[in-house]
């Protein structure tokens, strides 16, 4: 396979039964940030060649390396040479695929152990937010009971349906599922501290 720059655009050139065929690296299972790389380097290097002077070399030797880098990452997923037409010299140049050695193809990489939970800290959040909550909840509750037991009950649910949303995200994040789990245990140690006061 051959890399080549075509129009500004970057096309890969191979043979098969009908002789040779030029290909969209989009058109490969390459990865969309490869076949971008390629064509922005294709279009590039097109605008350098057509209006770089000759003798302004720094522009064309970056234009040739960043092509041969691209010709490489594209040897690396292809598992194959590629070959590289240079756009601005001309040349042809082989990249061939980096070799993967045995071990290492077969080596499984250790799995990251787990952070420890931190229980005691954890807890410690859950037990303050689980006050808070509970000593909102009942005076917020017996506030409006002393109006209206029909409010006390409506700002109830309005209340635990505000907080649920928040508490269902917050569920799996490592952080803030201590804050979750004392939001919960304080609704309901306080929903049992209201239906004792109702007795």
């Amino acid at each position: 396979m051959e890399l080549r720059v075509r129009d500004g655009r970057a096309v890969l050139a191979g043979e098969d039964d009908s002789g040779e065929r030029e290909v969209d690296p989009h058109s490969l299972p390459l990865g969309a940030d490869l076949a971008e790389a390629l064509h922005e380097w294709a279009k590039v290097a097109d605008a350098v060649v057509r209006t770089e002077s000759p003798s302004d070399g720094v522009a064309r030797a970056l234009i040739a390396r960043r092509g041969k880098q691209l010709a490489g990452r594209l040897a690396a997923v292809m598992n194959s040479p590629v070959s590289y037409t240079d756009p601005v010299s001309g040349d042809l140049l082989t990249v061939d695929a980096p070799e993967v050695p045995v071990e290492a193809a077969f080596t499984a990489e250790p799995e990251a152990e787990p952070e420890p939970t931190p229980w005691g800290t954890g807890l410690t959040v859950s037990v303050i937010t689980a006050a808070i909550v509970t000593v909102t909840v009942v005076s917020l509750s017996l506030g409006l009971g002393e109006t209206s037991r029909w409010l006390a009950l409506v700002a109830n649910v309005l209340v635990v349906g505000g907080l649920a949303p928040s508490v269902w995200l917050g569920r799996n994040v490592p952080v803030w599922r201590w804050v979750a789990y004392g939001v919960v245990t304080g609704v309901l140690v306080a929903w049992l501290a209201l239906i004792l006061t109702l007795l």
